[in-house]
């Protein structure tokens, strides 16, 4: 039984799950938009709010924790030079996810996942 365990697995492995989603979470930043299946955005979005909101400050330490975050550094320099001030006076709710519908291959739920 799974009670009170909220973790998303995404039927994979630890490691292939850790590394799919800072995958998602370095295209989300780098292009603003992209399209998944609604599951893996669900999983993925509050890892970007937060990457976000440590990047609001800019700092060594909120680069160093971006740094370890991501594999590449493009987007610690874009959360820290522009997304940063651009979110300086939001509190939350960097994301949204829109419906687009079925995938016709195999009918997963698909959405667009965008910064606002």
């Amino acid at each position: 039984m799974r009670h009170r365990n909220k973790k998303l697995i995404l039927d994979r492995k630890a490691a292939p799950r850790r590394a799919l989603l800072r995958h998602l979470m370095e295209s989300v930043i780098l292009y603003e938009k992209i399209q998944t299946t609604e599951a893996k955005a669900r999983a993925v979005r509050p890892l970007v709010e937060k990457a976000i909101t440590i990047g609001k400050e800019a700092t060594l330490t909120s680069r160093r924790q971006l740094k370890s975050k991501f594999f590449t550094d493009l987007p610690v320099k874009k959360i820290l030079e522009v997304l940063g001030p651009r979110y300086a006076t939001r509190k939350g709710g960097y994301t949204r996810m829109v419906k687009i519908g079925p995938r016709l291959n195999d009918g997963a739920h698909m959405v667009q996942i965008e910064l606002v």
